[in-house]
């Protein structure tokens, strides 16, 4: 029989997770529950998703504000610090803030402009044009931006003023915002510096040190370690992490590689089945008409097994048909194109037939994907099933 149909993606709903669930079998068991329920087989290479959440719900990987705070004041002795370019977010960011205000240090809080690292606006892109403030060198007050853009700047999609939400923080007075875009700007105020850049951080400190830093750790580098009994992250510190409620946050999963590891090996004992599997945050795609890159996460994927490392190693089907195929009958073009996709090369990079595909790793692509299917809201799917993933046209 003709195949008909290429790759499938299903959201697979699952019990609610809570702090020390079997993780494992509750993913296993949810799709192969959903295999039953709609009729369809497991597949060699299909690709299971599951939600870097659920992985640290499980793990109970979460800490409390004043986790933060300890570990901040631990980090950093002096009585200031500059944090420097964190994202506007109040469920990313708003949290860890409360943390490091709680030290009661006095805090000089730099952000991005016209918009953070993902996109997010601080203002009215014209006005700033017209203002003649130039975002690569010019430092503004919090008084001279409320001067040219206003009393209350409202983000297009939150309706949230960030500046004012960030500095309703402050206690006794002790937060002062800039708008800068160079990281050196703070060292006129202090020589403590902690960088909230979760893309550019590694950059950030280099610069910083360089100049006259005497103190500069990343958020990647608080709470990589428990305090006081609470979750951690290694790798990414506060990077990734969530607001849980109005005194805790979730953090990034840990050991997310053994997690999907365990979980292809329960799938194979139970079907004989090769599966992938990946743990999976943000999906790493832009917003066309807000301009946001949905990628607050450190990483699209913590953890994955091997078969998903990589990228895709396609020729362009519509561009050979335009082309080398172009004379030839639908009929005969079809098994052309087959027998031209058996024989490609094994890397197609910089060749001429591979010409407008997307060359992004595989574990980008899929968390893209994953990510789009199981939402951020109330679908109730956090694991993601892709069959034919790995296929093509001339995969009968």
């Amino acid at each position: 029989m003709e195949r008909t149909v290429g790759t499938t993606v299903r959201g697979v709903r699952t019990p609610i997770v809570k702090e020390g669930d079997d993780l494992v079998n509750i993913v296993v068991e949810s799709v192969l529950k959903s295999a039953e329920s709609e009729d369809y087989k497991l597949n060699d290479r299909d690709v299971i998703g599951v939600t870097e959440s659920l992985v640290a719900r499980a793990q109970g990987n979460y800490a409390y504000i004043e986790d933060i705070t300890y570990d901040v004041d631990r980090k950093f002795k002096g009585e200031s610090l500059a944090v420097v370019f964190p994202i506007l977010s109040r469920n990313r960011f708003f949290n860890i803030l409360k943390g490091i205000i709680s030290t009661k240090k006095k805090i000089y809080l730099f952000l991005n402009y016209p918009s953070d690292e993902v996109g997010n606006c601080l203002m009215d892109i014209d006005k700033l044009d017209e203002a003649g403030i130039n975002p690569y060198s010019d430092v503004l007050s919090e008084g001279e931006y409320r001067k040219v853009f206003g009393e209350k700047v409202l983000h297009p999609f939150t309706a949230i003023d960030y500046v004012h939400e960030y500095k309703k923080l402050a206690i006794d007075n002790n937060v002062e915002i800039y708008l800068a875009n160079d990281p050196k700007a703070a060292l006129k105020y202090t020589k403590d510096i902690l960088v909230a850049s979760i893309h550019n951080r590694d950059r950030i400190k280099r610069i910083l040190k360089r100049s006259g830093a005497e103190t500069v750790y990343g958020l990647d580098e608080i709470l990589n370690e428990p305090v006081n009994g609470s979750g951690f992250n290694p790798e990414f510190g506060l990077l990734g992490s969530n607001k849980a409620s109005e005194n805790r946050i979730k953090l990034f999963p840990r050991d997310s590689q053994s997690v999907v590891e365990e979980i292809q090996k329960e799938i194979k004992n139970r079907t004989g089945k090769n599966v992938e599997v990946m743990v999976y945050g943000d999906g790493a795609f832009k917003d066309p008409v807000g301009k946001i890159w949905e990628m607050a996460d450190p990483v699209t994927s913590p953890g994955y097994t091997m078969g998903l490392k990589g990228t895709p190693n396609e020729i362009k089907l519509k561009y050979i048909a335009d082309n080398e195929f172009n004379n030839l009958k639908s009929c005969d073009m079809a098994e052309a194109m087959k027998k031209k996709i058996k024989e490609k090369e094994n890397n197609l990079v910089g060749k001429e037939d591979s010409l407008g595909t997307t060359p992004r790793r595989i574990t980008d692509l899929l968390g893209s994907l994953c990510d789009l299917t199981s939402g951020s809201g109330d679908k109730g799917t956090p694991i993601v099933l892709v069959q034919g993933y790995f296929d093509n046209y001339a995969v009968e």
